[in-house]
């Protein structure tokens, strides 16, 4: 990510060029003047004197607000392999299982989503969410979709589990994914989310539907060459309580050649 030139070059220009920015904001002080001799000087000294500390002070205050946007911006660092945290899934040990709890998302403290799970393989890293996709900033009653957790592999793919607000589909409550509609109808308001911009239906490839205890998913495979998730996405779908869970995974050309299976198997895997 570029830095943005007003959180360094900000803080390497002269201190007097902030004196016509900020004599507005000292004319407010200038009554506690001593005399004329002790105006501030159109260039400020070296000096320590009070009138320079409330200047720096001033400055400092204009300054926060750019650090802390550039702090809340989205972070890409990645963190550890998952297998360095997560256990090995029965199932397969050559996957490692992730359960989220409380401790994962905003949506799950505010009881907004039901727990789920699904496998990935160990060497893949869980990306950071930006503050503003998290939801973390209206929950527990977020009118617009946002982003639960995303893991990727350079080389392999990413996955990612997006919510959406049971509203936006239908008005009624705790309704299942068959209550909403055809598995061609729920992919048509949810497609924008796993394609990252647009949805066209002849990007649909294949629909299937599962059932796994007294919960529906609907399955789709998508080839999707516009998209910014990637040229391959699978997604799988269910709805719980008032929320329709989504999970994706996305390839580029390159990486769907030698890691189809894999996405595949962390597709099926997906359960609420």
């Amino acid at each position: 990510m570029s830095t943005s030139p007003f959180t360094t070059s900000l803080f390497t220009i002269p201190t007097s060029s902030y004196s016509t920015h900020f004599s507005s904001k000292l004319s407010h002080f200038r009554s506690f003047k001593a005399s004329a001799s002790d105006q501030v000087p159109a260039t400020l000294s070296q000096n320590h004197t009070p009138r320079r500390e409330l200047l720096k002070g001033l400055i400092a205050l204009q300054i926060l607000p750019l650090v802390v946007l550039r702090e809340t911006l989205p972070s890409h660092a990645r963190e550890v392999d998952v297998g360095s945290f997560l256990p090995p899934s029965p199932s397969d040990p050559s996957f490692v299982l992730f359960k989220a709890s409380t401790k994962d998302t905003p949506a799950l403290r505010a009881g907004n989503v039901q727990p789920y799970q699904f496998i990935l393989p160990p060497t893949w890293k869980q990306l950071r969410i930006a503050n503003i996709l998290s939801g973390n900033y209206c929950q527990p009653k977020c009118a617009e979709p946002w982003v639960e957790v995303k893991f990727e592999d350079e080389k392999q793919g990413k996955v990612q589990i997006v919510a959406s607000p049971l509203i936006r589909l239908t008005n009624k409550p705790n309704a299942t994914i068959e209550d909403i509609g055809s598995p061609e109808r729920v992919i048509a308001s949810l497609g924008p989310f796993v394609t990252g911009n647009t949805y066209d239906p002849e990007e649909l490839l294949e629909t299937s539907v599962e059932k796994l205890g007294d919960q529906t998913y609907y399955k789709y495979v998508l080839e999707t060459p516009y998209a910014l998730t990637g040229s391959h996405n699978l997604a799988k779908a269910t709805a719980k309580g008032n929320t329709v869970v989504l999970f994706v995974a996305s390839a580029n050309d390159k990486q769907w050649q030698t890691s189809q299976k894999t996405l595949k198997a962390m597709l099926d895997s997906f359960q609420v």
